[in-house]
């Protein structure tokens, strides 16, 4: 169970939006594509160790791009946007 936690959260989020939703309680992550919100929320909760109050997904669509002059495709990605409880965080940058 433990490295399915591991497999369903691919990466964090970290752009100026995802910094500033953090400040709301809200982190973002790339997620596998077939991962469920249950699935999400208990895998965020076991690797960090913090209360999650929901879980919103969004699919995103790669976009049809140029690569060195030739037709390309970039990866289809899912996000997960975590809500988490009043007074909990998460800090992506430790260990930097």
């Amino acid at each position: 169970m433990q490295d399915r936690n591991y497999q369903i959260l691919l990466a964090p989020v970290v752009t100026e939006k995802s910094t500033r939703n953090a400040e709301q309680n809200t982190v973002t992550f790339n997620v596998t594509a077939d991962a469920t919100k249950p699935e999400i929320k208990a895998a965020v909760e076991a690797v960090y160790k913090v209360k999650v109050e929901k879980v919103n997904t969004v699919q995103f669509k790669g976009k049809s791009k140029f690569f060195r002059g030739k037709p390309g495709q970039r990866s289809d990605v899912r996000k997960a946007y975590v809500h988490l409880a009043a007074g909990q965080s998460i800090d992506f940058s430790k260990g930097v």
